[in-house]
């Protein structure tokens, strides 16, 4: 029973990165910052990076290899959110739009 509990929850957890997936096609093809919460995707990170120092220490592969996923989904996102809103906030700075299309 154990066993099976750890396999389902290693499936949970690729579930779980599989999830942040879509939001990371989305800001990639809009190349915009717009309607993605910077303090939630980082907090996400931080907690996923927190999970895989825990599963280090408890040695649970299933809870390493999950949450490094889940981290590289999510900080996927948190990156290319910081990168676009700063590419947006020097835009506005020069005088341009600060749109997609720069």
């Amino acid at each position: 029973m154990k066993q099976i509990v750890a396999i389902v929850f290693g499936l949970g957890l690729l579930c779980n990165a599989l999830l942040f997936v879509p939001q990371v096609i989305a800001v990639w093809r809009k190349k915009s910052d717009e309607g993605i919460s910077l303090i939630t995707f980082g907090g996400f990170s931080v907690l996923q990076a927190i999970g895989i120092v825990h599963g280090l220490y408890q040695r649970d592969l299933s809870l390493i290899l999950g949450m490094a996923a889940s981290l590289l989904s999510c900080g996927t996102v948190t990156l290319l959110t910081v990168l676009y809103r700063l590419r947006r906030l020097n835009a506005v700075r020069q005088g341009g739009t600060g749109g997609p299309g720069l």
